[in-house]
């Protein structure tokens, strides 16, 4: 891994909300096609071949050096290639942002575009791979295949519950870091932002009564990193109700959330769960009315975050919450995973760390919160996402707790 930093800037947020300035009614399908025309990203030599001496050094026959250096010593390829600061971004096309089930070829538009993030927040390289199959032994067995090229990797749009046998047999059996964005990215993103709402809203994390509504990948990640950073009270909704141990059937995840969350018992639906919490978690299309609103404790925390249409309607939003949060771009405090996973892998790969473990996640979470932090109100619980302190923040913290750990 190379000591470049992630980029970072000076500049701090504005600290006023407005009106966005942009509007995605003023994005024209000509520019949207032309930008994309050709792809996004590109390879290019980091090494200049003007010369005979050039072509000797970075070929044969000066190349044979290094492999067999390597062939010797097998990780010091993360020295002498680019696997020390490669990402390889893949997915099967079954969960793309909100397209769903949409294919390998069609996906890889959203795959070259997380690369660009990689790049211009971490200064990292990231290949989008797009593989045409959906079974889980055939995905696994791929990427273990591919990984020798890659420094870590990013699992992306992968649908649930496949997802979760998905990572977890990589992080088994591969030596490089492995994590799904989907769940995680979004949960350490959440986390920061509840974190600081309860600095503002002088409350506690142990305290709160949280409800998460999804029990898809996001929604489960966002369930155990918020039991792990001290919330005692979770319920989880699905689309047949509360989440809890006599409902049948369940699957093997959700048997293992109804373990860990609902200490209360619970059940019902929506309703039933909302009646005297402070906070909300939307992760999926669900819809939330005012009744349920109405019967929440006072002053809660709301976290709508399905797009393009929130699970409560914004203006309801704003009437009854003390804290609002989105994920739309166009509304305040937009829980973006950009916030998270660019200085997550860049802090895992500079740690030469193996797995990304609970501790880097929470201590990502806390640098992201920190950096809000610095000019805190209602309306800017998050950093923007184009907030250049933010990616090296979190690769900082990132590395110290994977180095504390070894």
């Amino acid at each position: 891994m190379t000591d470049k930093q992630p980029h970072t800037s000076n500049s701090k947020p504005s600290n006023t909300t407005t009106s966005p300035s942009h509007s995605f009614a003023d994005l024209h399908d000509a520019e949207i096609f032309a930008a994309h025309e050709g792809g996004k990203i590109e390879t290019h030599s980091r090494r200049p071949l003007e010369t005979v001496r050039d072509l000797s050094i970075a070929y044969t026959p000066g190349v044979a050096r290094v492999c067999e250096a390597i062939h010797e010593e097998p990780e010091r390829a993360r020295e002498y290639t680019w696997a020390g600061r490669n990402v390889a971004i893949i997915s099967d096309g079954t969960a793309v942002l909100g397209l769903g089930d949409i294919g390998a070829k069609a996906a890889l538009p959203v795959m070259e575009g997380k690369a660009q993030l990689f790049g211009r927040f971490a200064g990292l390289n990231a290949i989008p791979i797009v593989l045409d199959t959906t079974d889980v032994d055939d995905l696994v067995h791929t990427i273990e295949a591919m990984a020798p090229s890659f420094g870590a990797i990013n699992l992306e749009d992968i649908s649930a519950p496949r997802c979760f046998e998905i990572e977890r047999r990589l992080i088994e059996s591969l030596d490089i870091p492995v994590m799904h964005d989907d769940q995680h990215g979004t949960a350490i993103v959440i986390t920061a932002a509840l974190r600081n709402a309860c600095q503002l809203l002088n409350r506690r994390l142990k305290d709160l009564k949280v409800v998460i509504s999804g029990a898809g990948a996001a929604g489960v990640a966002c369930a155990k990193m918020l039991i792990h950073a001290g919330v005692r009270d979770v319920i989880m909704l699905d689309s047949r109700g509360i989440i809890h141990p006599d409902r049948t059937p369940l699957t093997q995840i959700k048997q293992e959330m109804a373990a860990i969350t609902n200490p209360r018992r619970i059940t019902g639906g929506v309703a039933e769960a909302l009646r005297g919490a402070d906070t909300f978690i939307g992760l999926s299309r669900g819809h939330v009315g005012e009744a349920a609103l109405q019967s929440m404790a006072a002053d809660p925390i709301l976290f709508s975050l399905a797009n393009p249409d929130p699970e409560i309607d914004p203006d309801l939003a704003y009437k009854y919450g003390a804290i609002v949060a989105t994920g739309r771009s166009d509304l305040p405090n937009q829980i973006n995973n950009v916030l998270a996973f660019p200085g997550i892998f860049h802090g895992a790969l500079a740690a030469g760390a193996k797995q990304i473990t609970p501790a880097m996640k929470l201590a990502a979470s806390r640098a992201i919160a920190n950096v809000a932090a610095e000019a805190l109100d209602v309306e800017h619980i998050v950093p923007s996402p184009l907030d250049g302190r933010v990616a090296p923040a979190v690769s900082a913290a990132v590395r110290a707790a994977a180095l504390a750990s070894k």
